[in-house]
């Protein structure tokens, strides 16, 4: 059995290491016709940024990774405004919940809110022991609900990054964190990914979290938004709707006690002085794939100043806040193209009287959380810990 298992094994890491192969090949020649075509523009928005920007020094394994998520994207987003979901599926690999604890401790189990529609989240929990168990119910954990990032298309919370992400922020932040499954654009267009985690943050107002969570207890009274690249901006939006209304009933146990944005994805129709600096220059965002992906999340016909893209009043009236909008952190980082976006959300959210606190990575890329072999990575973990704490208390 042992030597079936490690022959299944290792034709499996053959055939998909063809198949990246291939891919990369794939990729060469599209991205080789797309500069072609796209020669011209590329070099007046490098003309127009001025002084070269040196790529990010990343780690072998980490380059890697991100020219698979690279090729993957590209050859699976089809010029008709569609995607290759069977391209995509064969490099985005899928893991399973299980309430057995991990090496982490973590243990984890998903919960169906809407088959309808394949609206579910995976919970993660830190698994009590005999040394924490009566701390852990003197002071229930605090709950994370998070959403994905991935241009709105792409992922789930069964994507193997995401799900090592989730369990390292279960871990280290110590809370009982949710991460969504929302409906993907271009099949389901804006607003479909605000409703949905707008009703997952209803669902646990009305049924709460899993009954059998290992003995340890959630306070939904101590509930933080989260998300990275395009689940950043859903985190605003949905604490936008959630906080806008009338105040929540009385018995609804869901109060958010903060946001927490990584390197979220906002634009517009203008082309920012960071966007055209580190056009080709770093890595995951350039203006195409941040392009093609507004076009596939937004209404037909709609351009990037739509409110769901532009939130910060240049081009259009500011978002209306609700009084219990709640305390914003804001990550940027300084290889990050999206990153004048970013910092006039804090801006505006200033602008609006609300408490938000940025915090900058000058060397960061988009995406850098996702990758734990980079020191930045656990600065952040330590950062939003603070936040945390900061917040709770003051809740």
């Amino acid at each position: 059995m042992a030597y079936t298992k490690n022959v299944n094994g290792a034709r499996t890491r053959i055939i998909r290491a063809r198949v990246f192969n291939s891919l990369a090949r794939l990729h060469w020649f599209h991205m080789s016709r797309t500069t072609t075509m796209e020669g011209e523009g590329k070099k007046k928005s490098r003309e127009t940024a001025g002084a070269k920007t040196t790529p990010p020094a990343l780690p072998w394994k980490v380059r890697l990774q991100v020219l698979a998520l690279e090729v993957t994207c590209d050859l699976s987003q089809r010029r008709d405004g569609t995607v290759n979901r069977f391209l995509f599926s064969l490099a985005d690999r899928q893991t399973r919940a299980s309430l057995r604890p991990d090496a982490r401790g973590v243990r984890s189990a998903d919960v169906a809110v809407d088959p309808s529609r394949d609206l579910w989240a995976r919970v993660y929990s830190p698994a009590a022991s005999d040394a924490d168990q009566a701390l852990q119910e003197a002071a229930p954990l605090p709950v994370i609900v998070y959403f994905h990032g991935g241009g709105f298309v792409f992922l789930s919370p069964a994507s193997k990054p995401l799900d090592d992400m989730s369990r390292h922020f279960c871990r280290e932040l110590g809370a009982v964190l949710v991460s969504v499954n929302y409906r993907l654009a271009p099949e389901h267009r804006y607003p479909a990914a605000y409703d949905d985690c707008v009703d997952v943050l209803r669902y646990l107002g009305t049924n709460g979290l899993p009954g059998d969570n290992n003995g340890v207890r959630a306070d939904l009274s101590r509930c933080f938004l989260a998300g990275d690249s395009a689940g950043g901006n859903i985190v605003h939006h949905v604490a936008q709707r959630f906080t806008s209304s009338a105040p929540p009933p009385t018995n609804n146990p869901v109060r958010l006690a903060g946001i927490i944005l990584l390197q979220p994805y906002f634009g517009g129709e203008e082309r920012t002085e960071s966007e055209l600096r580190l056009e080709g220059a770093v890595p995951v965002v350039n203006l195409r794939r941040s392009d093609w992906s507004w076009r596939a999340f937004l209404p037909v016909g709609a351009n990037r100043n739509h409110p769901a893209a532009h939130v910060t009043g240049e081009a259009g009236p500011e978002p209306e806040l609700g009084e219990a909008f709640p305390p914003a952190m804001v990550v940027v980082g300084g290889l990050d193209p999206l990153q004048d976006w970013q910092r006039r959300y804090a801006a505006m959210l200033r602008r609006k009287r609300k408490s938000v606190r940025v915090v900058e990575f000058p060397d960061a890329m988009h995406t850098f959380y996702m990758f734990s072999e980079l020191p930045d990575a656990g600065k952040l973990v330590e950062d939003v810990k603070s936040f945390m704490q900061t917040n709770m208390s003051d809740h």
